[in-house]
């Protein structure tokens, strides 16, 4: 074989020689360099859009790339792919608590929300910010990834697996969404929060989300008053009680803040719930009015 490739080899260079020497053909000009077309630039890989992937993870390393079927058992959905641009698509990534991180987090609120029917915050949901790996980015890789995940509870944040597509979960009635719950509470603290059916006996029930400022988390967590305010608030709307002086003698609130690290990604999603020590229900106060929620 060596020695066929060879002759061919030198045939082929004497070929070129003859030609070189009498002219070019028809139709050739001699130049083989401008007969070919310019290599593209490659393009940074870039993740789809609703898919559902097994692990829930902080970086999207394309290496551990691999989305399943949403009807397999999965641990977080992607419900939608954005790009940093301007400041945020500077030298190195964006972290937790610069504004343009909290920007493509409120950017995957919003886009969750329309992919789910409803707020994410109102329902055993966890919502994540994937960005590039640190090579992808010196890559030119410049998207965010928005996961939404299904927690175990209220007060279990961590992810568990399911097997169906959260589109529209929220659009109607679903187990997902908070309800009524039975508060354990110890010296005026909240234990844990378990969830019942509204139709059995209750104390407590999720009214809405208050939208914190936006503020150093300590004078957040500090004051305290003004987050019962605001929640009291949500329970008279939710359940059609006039927003006057009487309204703290009808009814408390139990609420949940976000935590330290879910307050630097920009979530200033506040849980509010109702809370009576003194009555119990078996139905919703939802527009329960005056009648279902008398002064006490």
């Amino acid at each position: 074989m060596r020695r066929r490739w060879t002759v061919g080899l030198a045939g082929l260079v004497a070929t070129l020689a003859l030609a070189a020497c009498g002219g070019n053909p028809a139709g050739v000009d001699g130049d083989l360099s401008d007969d070919w077309r310019p290599m593209s630039e490659p393009k940074p890989f870039v993740p789809d859009a609703e898919v559902c992937h097994p692990n829930a993870v902080e970086s999207g390393y394309l290496a551990a790339y691999s989305p399943v079927d949403c009807g397999a058992p999965h641990m977080v959905e992607t419900v939608h792919v954005g790009e940093f641009t301007g400041a945020g698509a500077g030298a190195k990534p964006p972290a937790p608590g610069q504004k343009e991180y909290k920007t493509a987090f409120a950017d995957c609120g919003a886009k969750a929300r329309t992919y789910l029917g409803g707020d994410w915050r109102t329902a055993r949901l966890s919502l994540s910010l994937v960005l590039p790996g640190e090579e992808a980015w010196q890559g030119g890789s410049r998207w965010y990834r928005c996961d939404v995940g299904e927690t175990g509870s209220l007060d279990d944040g961590s992810v568990t697996y399911r097997s169906a597509t959260l589109k529209s979960a929220l659009a109607k009635p679903s187990s997902l969404q908070y309800g009524c719950f039975t508060p354990k509470i110890s010296k005026e603290v909240v234990q844990e929060m378990t969830a019942i059916a509204c139709t059995k006996s209750h104390r407590s029930e999720f009214v809405g989300i208050y939208d914190a400022p936006d503020k150093a988390y300590k004078a957040f967590v500090d004051d305290g008053e003004t987050i019962h305010k605001a929640c009291l608030n949500a329970v008279a709307t939710y359940a059609k009680l006039p927003k006057d002086g009487n309204l703290a003698f009808r009814t408390g609130t139990i609420y949940y803040y976000p935590t330290a690290a879910e307050w630097d990604m920009g979530n200033r999603g506040v849980k509010c719930f109702s809370w009576d020590s003194g009555r119990t229900y078996t139905r919703s106060i939802k527009n329960g009015g005056t009648s279902l929620l008398p002064v006490n």
